[in-house]
């Protein structure tokens, strides 16, 4: 039994997916703050090769909630999602995310290792970087956060060395670059309010009667001005998971990798696509530069492909079109009341 942590939100439910999909059971902790029971109602029903999916609601906070999970679940690893991820937000409160990201972290951590459960894969962030030193950035490049939320993965990257160290607790750290897409069954998808991502925010418009959007320099040292951004597909990130955790179970050191396409995207790129998959006019305002936008910002991902044998295989059109599906159902079902 697998314990995947924030397992309804959005890529944790594409996770969970690809766990059904590679024959585990699975059990789903999540305190629903930014996940959604309907997400998890879906994945109870995909019964995926007959294998189970058991929710347990709760709070990583809450020191008795996870150790409730392992004394109902014989659990054989966790992959670990839950946290709060919004840059902005971190920065104006960061008790917020220090007592949810590395308190509730460091919670689940006591319980693994009162269960003996010494396996787990973590959802890191490139965050944990900060601003380029030189692209792509590989594993080794500085890892210098310059916001709460980054600060809050390192530390928890930091702790999890120590763990292994003293108790043997063995990780993997995956560190994503911009994640897009949905599933392409359109069971589950990108579900945030408020939605602060690109992609998304862009695909909403196109059902709202339009919007401006703003676009924030044209003048980079880019092919076309504008910035560039590695966008990986959420499935595609799904299946490193799954490989990451196959790695620990035949005995895998505890390790990092980056989760890219190691090619990058601009933000005129990005809307010509969503204007291709979408049939829609998107009407731009170009604004002067924002303070603190890299120009690139695109990961290697030999490392990934070498030691996982993850090899990212959907490209940006796809990822536009499966969340233009997703976004059309969330549309559908707000306008019947589901």
């Amino acid at each position: 039994m697998i314990l995947v942590t924030g397992g309804a939100g959005y890529i944790g439910s594409h996770n969970v997916i690809a766990l059904l999909d590679a024959g585990y059971d699975v059990v789903i902790f999540d305190n629903l703050e930014l996940g959604h029971i309907e997400t998890v109602n879906t994945l109870k029903n995909i019964n995926s090769k007959g294998k189970v999916v058991d929710f347990i609601k709760g709070d990583l906070q809450n020191l008795e909630d996870i150790k409730s999970v392992f004394q109902k679940h014989k659990i054989d690893a966790v992959v670990h999602f839950a946290a709060y991820s919004q840059v902005a937000e971190s920065v104006k409160n960061p008790q917020k995310y220090y007592f949810n990201n590395v308190y509730g972290t460091l919670n689940l951590l006591r319980a693994m290792l009162e269960n003996d459960v010494k396996k787990i894969v973590f959802s890191s962030t490139a965050a944990t970087y900060g601003e380029p030193v030189y692209v792509p950035i590989d594993e080794k490049h500085p890892q210098v956060p310059i916001n709460t939320y980054g600060k809050t993965k390192l530390m928890i990257e930091n702790i999890m060395d120590d763990y292994d160290k003293a108790y043997g607790l063995r990780s993997v750290r995956l560190r994503y670059f911009n994640v897009a897409g949905a599933d392409s069954k359109n069971r589950v998808g990108e579900w945030h309010d408020p939605e602060t991502h690109l992609i998304p925010n862009i695909l909403k418009s196109t059902f709202s009667g339009g919007k401006t959007f703003q676009m924030f320099g044209t003048d980079y040292p880019t092919k076309d001005g504008t910035c560039v951004r590695d966008y990986i597909n959420v499935e595609d990130l799904a299946s490193a998971h799954v490989l990451a955790l196959k790695y620990l179970e035949n005995g895998g050191a505890t390790n990092y990798f980056n989760l890219g396409t190691n090619e990058g995207n601009s933000v005129k790129e990005v809307f010509s696509a969503c204007e291709k998959v979408t049939g829609k006019n998107i009407p731009l305002d170009v604004k002067p530069r924002r303070e603190g936008d890299p120009a690139t910002l695109i990961a290697d991902n030999k490392k990934a492909k070498e030691d996982l044998g993850w090899f990212p295989e959907k490209s940006l059109d796809e990822s536009i079109s499966t969340a233009y599906s997703w976004e059309s159902k969330l549309t559908e079902n707000c306008k019947l009341g589901v």
